[in-house]
């Protein structure tokens, strides 16, 4: 497993938005942005399903993910593994997050499912000499 340090914690929390790429078994690659996302740990992160529905068909035929976020020029992508939790107090919380969440914007949603991964790597985004590459 790999560790996002402090920085890559704070970049993650500070964007509004993520993009979740995933791909079905032959390949086809499909990526969403996602705003209903949180840390669990330096080395796990919760994103809610409220509308995934080609996205939600791949992880579950094809559980291998990324997830690409940046601010300004800094950025970082996250490649893992991800399981996907429908029942339970993990599921649970997420739903009362989500519905809190959104009652607050007044736009209520209805969480159908934690989606919880796994980080086995992680790589620079930022341009420069370090992109693309391996940082843990």
């Amino acid at each position: 497993m790999a560790k996002m340090t402090e920085r890559m914690q704070e970049v993650f929390d500070k964007v509004r938005t993520v993009v979740l790429a995933t791909a079905t078994p032959d390949g086809m690659p499909n990526a969403v942005p996602v705003g209903a996302k949180k840390i669990i740990d330096d080395e796990t992160i919760l994103i809610s399903d409220q509308f995934l529905n080609k996205t939600l068909a791949n992880m579950k035929a094809n559980p291998r993910v990324s997830v690409t976020f940046w601010e300004g020029a800094e950025g970082y992508q996250l490649k893992g593994t991800v399981i996907i939790e429908t029942t339970g107090q993990r599921f649970e919380e997420t739903a009362r997050w989500i519905e809190e969440r959104s009652s607050k914007t007044g736009f209520p949603l209805q969480s159908k499912g934690a989606v919880i991964m796994k980080i086995d790597e992680i790589f620079g985004v930022t341009p420069g000499s370090g992109a693309g590459k391996q940082l843990v």
